[in-house]
């Protein structure tokens, strides 16, 4: 779907997609509520420990952050990293209430791990030493090859079975979690980016898209998950408009 019929979609009044993060914002999420607004939601900001009625929100944001606690996923912490408890309880109720009413979630870096481990799979904590084909240090620009997968949203919002993405993670998907298909790697085979196979619209993907708005199949992620939260509001608001 291109961008321009996204943006020809019906306005929606009070369209509201959660995102969520950490106690303090920062430029990540600021731009993640820029690429949601750019396409004519409002945003929520949701904060480890509150309590949210995900029946009110229209769409779910997980955004990046701390590292998913290990136990989570059955495993003991084998790195130093910075973990945060609190989120992880608060993002597995919003991600329990998102999939009981079937809203769109987009899982952004550990957002898209969070989902993964919620699903069921789980994470190798440190692919740093594992890398043979990729640089090892963080990019902010779009210089990790990713290879997309053909006949997914992914390659709908990008239109090319290869983009240019930025890497700002050391923990990657190990064990892909229930229900959910690979739609994109690097050149390491690491999963880049993954979507639901069943149920509501659901896409993680492992870079941070917020960062390269600049360019029109990043931002054309966060038009996709818009549209569908749009579809589905239509549809609580007028059942007889038709399936969702």
């Amino acid at each position: 779907m291109s961008e321009r019929r996204l943006a020809e979609e019906p306005d929606v009044p009070g369209l509201t997609i959660g995102i969520s993060g950490p106690t303090r914002k920062s430029l990540a999420h600021r731009l993640i509520g820029l690429g949601l607004r750019l396409q004519g939601a409002r945003t929520y900001y949701i904060r480890p420990g509150a309590r949210v009625d995900v029946t009110l929100l229209d769409g779910l944001v997980l955004s990046g952050g701390t590292h998913v606690h290990p136990e989570r996923f059955g495993q003991q912490p084998q790195v130093s990293a910075r973990y945060d408890r609190k989120r992880d309880a608060t993002d597995q109720a919003l991600l329990e209430g998102a999939e009981a009413i079937g809203i769109p979630v987009l899982g952004i870096c550990r957002g898209a791990q969070f989902i993964n481990v919620f699903r069921g799979g789980s994470l190798c904590q440190n692919v740093t030493p594992l890398r043979v084909n990729t640089r090892h240090r963080p990019l902010l620009l779009p210089l990790q090859t990713v290879r997309v997968v053909t006949a997914s949203r992914l390659e709908q919002a990008m239109d090319s079975p290869v983009i240019g993405a930025n890497r700002i993670h050391s923990q990657a998907i190990k064990r892909l979690g229930r229900d959910l298909r690979v739609t994109a790697l690097d050149n390491d085979l690491f999963v880049q980016a993954f979507e639901n196979t069943r149920g509501q619209w659901l896409m993680g993907v492992q870079w941070h898209p917020e960062y390269l708005l600049y360019h029109g199949g990043h931002r054309r992620i966060f038009a996709q998950f818009v549209a569908a939260a749009r579809k589905l509001k239509l549809a609580r608001l007028d059942p007889d408009t038709g399936d969702i």
